[in-house]
């Protein structure tokens, strides 16, 4: 046992359960009010949907490994739902087959940072208020069960 390493890996459950975790972390650290798994109108889910203190909406994509992100190309679908859209990675990620454009976040179990901003590109006022509206339901109504 003296002097060896123990290497941990974690199944892609376990990894994307913790990138979510610590993206919500961060997300709460900046001021925004983060839910999981929101069903978008165009039948999508974001993984991460969050309301900023100004109103603005931000979406996170997490991605807990290559074949996942090779896979899922269904992000592009996200960006008419929100003013910022990121992808959140844990810190082993290979960020460099990540697109241009997006947000990057690297996070873990406990928090993350945001590596790349997300360019703002605002959303027209009316589907701001129809998905504001429907975040704070969704909101309510998952803290009363």
């Amino acid at each position: 046992m003296d002097g060896e390493i123990t290497i941990l890996t974690f199944s892609r459950p376990e990894t994307t359960s913790a990138v979510t975790r610590g993206a919500a972390r961060l997300f709460e650290a900046l001021g925004y009010a983060p839910l999981l798994e929101i069903g978008l109108p165009n039948g999508r889910r974001a993984d991460i949907m969050a309301l900023g203190p100004k109103g603005q909406i931000a979406i996170c994509e997490v991605k807990s490994c290559l074949e996942d992100f090779r896979t899922d190309l269904k992000w592009g679908e996200y960006l008419p739902y929100c003013d910022a859209f990121y992808f959140a990675v844990a810190p082993e990620f290979p960020r460099e087959i990540l697109p241009e454009g997006p947000g990057l976040v690297v996070a873990d179990g406990f928090g993350g940072a945001v590596l790349l901003d997300a360019p703002a590109v605002p959303l027209a006022p009316a589907r701001r208020k129809a998905l504001t509206l429907a975040f704070a339901r969704l909101a309510a109504m998952r803290a009363t069960f």
